[in-house]
């Protein structure tokens, strides 16, 4: 049963990352695409925006299919964990921990789900 629930885990974590990243590459999932939230990372200081919402698109697509598929899932969860530090300190952070005043109680469980994951391993069920 184990397998099964860090499956699970997996690839509802793996997949809302990934759709999280081509939100931020291709504007899929009524996303803004790379012009859009890079517009929005430079207004929050980050720059130059389309080079940072390239990274930040490229890492969460490719960590989150890593973490999906099980493979390298510590790689995975590395991407995983550096996107979210980097939400907290830019955006999240300054709000405090609750996530109904925009803070980083959202990420944080991200974060501890993905460094579990990574130490726990990825299950039996993996891609290859």
């Amino acid at each position: 049963m184990m397998n099964i629930g860090l499956l699970l885990i997996r690839l509802v974590i793996g997949i809302t990352f990934m759709g999280h990243g081509t939100q931020k590459l291709f504007g899929w999932f009524s996303g803004h695409g790379l012009k859009g939230t890079g517009g929005w990372m430079e207004s929050i200081g980050l720059r130059p925006g389309v080079f940072m919402a390239f990274m930040a698109g490229t890492t969460e697509l490719l960590g989150g299919f890593l973490f999906a598929a099980g493979i390298f899932t510590w790689v995975g969860s590395l991407f995983i964990v550096g996107t979210m530090l980097v939400a907290i300190f830019t955006v999240h952070g300054k709000n405090g921990y609750w996530v109904t005043q925009n803070g980083f109680e959202y990420n944080m469980i991200l974060i501890a789900i993905a460094v579990g994951v990574a130490l726990t391993g990825p299950g039996a069920y993996v891609l290859l």
